[in-house]
């Protein structure tokens, strides 16, 4: 197995290129990744097309935003299935593996530092003070979230009666976010029949720049043998994963039994990473469904918190789940008070696996049918529907958390106003002035800190 990937241009017409990238060096570039990938999914994807296609020009635009199309037909978080995707097309499964674990592995680290940090000295002045700021922060950020992804998808009288109707379903009759998903994927696919204008969107990501100059991997490069299709590596990579699966839920079974933590994390998270269809945004309500409604992992309060310290880490934002796993094994004491810290970075590791696991075998698996095209590919009607019910849940779950900051004791309670006020001081900053997540946090945090040492 060869771990370079060779240029297929003559070298007069790119003599500033190298002729080959090692492992190595790819390696290099994927662990730094990890540690810088802050910004979403959007700056993610802007800050892999800088260095790679712009920079580094290890691969062309069309390639990359052909990977790109790809990755956000999927379930799951695209902007790392585009690293395991552009990795594995460089240096084959072991280049994919080592792009995706890398993207996620330093936020998982951070995540369970924090986590504990969170859990174990949550209750001091000054970190009461600091997520007292963050919460109204949090509640404009996911209406912002809201915002964007609907003036990006609802372009059309259909599309805004679907997001209606999701919003109405989960707010009011309470019905469970897959139910949704499955009942705007049907909506989707009747109405392509009836009317196909209506769900012929593009993808949403916005144009980036084109590049005329040549790269390692450029429009006209042949893929490589081991991006070729082939039914007994389609089958052998799908037994592979299936038994990356059955073994470790099916030795939690065993060790700890069905209905043990452990191993409910391990099933539900399953069935979570199948259903983030349009982000993390859109699986956070049936997350909060789930762990917060049904199992009891965490309650509300640190749900919001959770995704406050999700949106200032690395990585993609559905780490948030390694939070609420960490939570749920220390506050469950799976293996005893004196191994509080073991149980929740027990937890937080299952979750992960289990959530990311799907991205990889997607990947790997789909990859070299796209190869053997070349096409662009657009979003399906089913997936635009879903996308505008996504609309929805998200605003559901901005009232949610909203209800949560502003009456913290319930409408029985008193108005928080000075919640209020940061929430609005955090909303004009994102929907005015485009700051950025991760300042618009660390500002409301100083705000909360001031207010609960002098005002409270």
């Amino acid at each position: 197995m060869s771990t370079n990937i060779a240029l297929n241009v003559p070298v007069e017409e790119s003599s500033d290129l190298p002729l080959s990238i090692s492992f190595w060096q790819t390696f290099v570039f994927w662990l730094k990744l990890g540690f810088i990938s802050f910004g979403g999914p959007a700056g993610q994807i802007s800050i892999m097309h800088q260095e790679l296609v712009e920079q580094k020009r290890w691969i062309s635009e069309k390639r990359f935003l052909h990977a790109l199309n790809y990755c956000m037909l999927l379930p799951g978080p695209e902007a790392q299935q585009l690293a395991i995707y552009i990795g594995w097309l460089m240096h084959r499964t072991i280049g994919g593996i080592v792009a995706g674990v890398l993207f996620v592995l330093p936020s998982l680290f951070i995540l369970i530092f924090l986590s504990w940090l969170y859990i174990a000295f949550g209750h001091l002045t000054w970190v009461e003070g600091l997520f007292y700021g963050i919460k109204p922060a949090v509640t404009a950020i996911v209406f912002h979230a809201a915002h964007r992804i609907g003036t990006r998808s609802l372009k059309n009288n259909a599309l805004w009666a679907i997001a209606a109707g999701s919003f109405v379903a989960i707010f009011a009759l309470n019905i469970p976010f897959p139910i949704i998903v499955l009942s705007a994927a049907v909506i989707g696919y009747v109405g392509s029949k009836l009317s196909p204008d209506l769900f012929l969107l593009g993808s949403g990501h916005g144009q980036i720049n084109k590049s005329s100059e040549r790269a390692l991997i450029d429009d006209d490069t042949p893929t490589p043998a081991h991006a070729q299709f082939r039914w007994y590596r389609l089958v052998l990579l799908l037994l592979v994963g299936l038994a990356l699966w059955i073994i470790p839920i099916g030795s939690l079974t065993a060790i700890y039994g069905w209905e043990h933590p452990f191993t409910q994390m391990a099933w539900f998270f399953t069935k979570a990473a199948l259903l983030t269809f349009g982000g993390a945004y859109a699986v956070l309500p049936y997350v909060y469904q789930g762990a917060v409604g049904h199992y009891g992992w965490l309650n509300p309060t640190q749900m919001i918190d959770g995704l406050a310290l999700g949106e200032t880490t690395p990585g993609p934002l559905i780490m948030v789940v390694a939070f609420v796993g960490f939570i749920g094994g220390y506050t469950k004491a799976v293996f005893g008070v004196d191994h509080l810290f073991l149980a929740g970075a027990m937890a937080a590791i299952i979750v992960t696996w289990f959530t990311f696991l799907p991205s990889f075998l997607f990947i790997l698996g789909g990859g070299p049918l796209i190869e053997s095209t070349h096409n662009n590919l657009k979003f399906t009607a089913p997936l635009t529907a879903i996308t505008a019910a996504v609309v929805g849940v998200i605003l559901n779950l901005a009232l949610f958390f909203g209800y949560h900051v502003l009456w913290p004791q319930g409408f029985e309670g008193s108005f928080d106003w000075i919640s209020a006020l940061i929430a609005i001081i955090a909303a004009i900053a994102l929907f005015r002035y485009k700051q950025n997540v991760i300042h618009v946090i660390a500002v409301c945090a100083v705000i909360g800190l001031l207010v609960s040492l002098f005002f409270k």
